[in-house]
């Protein structure tokens, strides 16, 4: 996922760059990416399910930083929105991916999401 990101910021030519996050506390989100394309940030699980458990960091991160989009990626096949936090199979979110564009376009307009 790492170099997914870092190829879609290279090639989108604006200059989006692609972080970590960590409190004090050890609480953690994969990825955040800002730029001229949007505030991201990203928790990637290697799971077929989405528990509320896996939302927490990302619960966390959106408590300091309400304006950024927050996603879950995972080996699932549902859309969900679970407050405010999109669930999403990464394969979904690889193919919506367009150089250039926001991360998550492709997603708000989902029917039933």
């Amino acid at each position: 996922m790492a170099q997914h990101l870092r190829a879609w910021a290279a090639y989108s030519g604006e200059g989006p760059s692609v972080y970590y996050w960590r409190t004090r506390g050890g609480t953690e989100v994969d990825f955040v990416v800002y730029g001229r394309t949007g505030f991201h940030a990203f928790e990637v699980k290697n799971a077929g399910r989405v528990h509320s458990s896996d939302l927490r960091a990302l619960r966390t991160f959106r408590t300091d930083y309400p304006e950024a989009d927050a996603a879950m990626l995972y080996r699932g096949s549902e859309r969900l929105n679970i407050d405010g936090i999109w669930c999403l199979p990464v394969g979904d979110f690889l193919r919506g991916m367009v150089p250039g564009h926001g991360l998550l376009p492709h997603v708000r307009g989902t029917p039933g999401v």
